[in-house]
């Protein structure tokens, strides 16, 4: 996924923003209260708003508060959302569009526009029109539809106006281009990696994906080394590289249900668990596991991450 431009308006301290042309890798530099986390809660409020409905996501990223401590303070009208995206290099340039307005102390959704266009020139199709919980919404496959004339609509209206039409039409499989919308976004992942909470022992169990905060790091390790062994030695390799001395990280689970992280240095003879190792070294490990995900996430975004690495790293 490559998202090419945001707009903002109303969304905390950007009253009226943008950013174009953005690479698809891409590094946020600031001083402290310039707005980067703020960037990257964007991504978070959509998730959240599709997991649950604007409501809670609202009152999870401004507090009791809600729509008013989002919305920039002393601004005017709805917060507003619009992303550019394309699925992948050969995919249609995506519209995404979200207005959110407030009625007797509930928030609601005023807009939400889905929209596809092919090429650089042609009006985009719209693929997706809702206004408080009321609009149409295309069946037809992306890739079938040549004409404008031959999309077919479907009116639809959800439970409550807080809920995103995405969310409420991405479960049908009739509803092919908001499917594929709301599966990307329910992928995304911001890491805001804590040291402290990959460090302490891990209950046995499963693990795919590292969590935002990184405390099921054992957990994932032991998935890659027994499900993706070839991904595991390149992770171990590069960490190899950046930290001199690591010859081997693996994950052992005790008798007692526990699962252990442990590193390998050259000079000893036992491993080190966790709790033991620099913490640029656990830092360095997870990331690593994020970039070389077996199925990586369309969209990851990383907060901070020079934190206790050496900038360079």
């Amino acid at each position: 996924m490559h998202i090419e431009s945001i707009k903002l308006k109303n969304f905390k301290s950007f009253k009226d923003a943008q950013m174009l042309d953005i690479p698809r890798f891409c590094v946020i530099v600031g001083a402290n209260g310039s707005g980067k986390s703020t960037l990257f809660s964007v991504f978070e409020f959509l998730k959240e708003a599709l997991t649950s409905n604007v409501h809670t996501a609202l009152i999870k990223l401004g507090g009791s508060r809600g729509f008013h401590e989002v919305r920039t303070r002393g601004g005017e009208g709805n917060i507003e959302i619009e992303l550019k995206f394309r699925e992948s290099d050969s995919s249609p340039l995506v519209t995404y569009f979200l207005s959110i307005g407030e009625l007797n102390d509930r928030p609601f959704v005023a807009r939400e526009i889905l929209k596809y266009r092919r090429g650089s020139g042609g009006q985009p199709r719209h693929f997706l029109d809702f206004s408080k919980g009321e609009g149409e919404a295309v069946t037809n496959e992306i890739e079938n539809v040549t004409d404008v004339r031959q999309l077919k609509r479907e009116h639809q209206k959800l439970r409550s106006p807080e809920i995103l039409a995405v969310k409420g039409l991405a479960q049908f499989e009739r509803f092919p281009a908001v499917m594929a919308l709301g599966n990307l976004i329910e992928n995304w992942h911001i890491s805001d990696f804590h040291i402290s909470r990959a460090r302490p022992e891990q209950e046995a169990g499963y693990a795919e994906h590292l969590s935002r905060e990184g405390e099921n790091l054992s957990l994932v390790i032991q998935y890659l080394h027994q499900r993706h062994p070839e991904v595991f030695q390149k992770i171990l390799a590069k960490l190899s590289e950046r930290i001199p001395g690591i010859t081997k990280v693996d994950a052992k689970t005790t008798e007692e249900g526990r699962v252990l992280l442990r590193f390998q240095d050259g000079a000893f003879e036992d491993p080190f668990l966790a709790r033991y190792v620099s913490d640029g070294t656990i830092k360095m490990l997870a990331y690593l596991v994020l970039l070389y995900n077996p199925t990586p996430h369309p969209l990851l975004c990383v907060e901070e991450p020079e934190n206790q690495l050496y900038p360079m790293l």
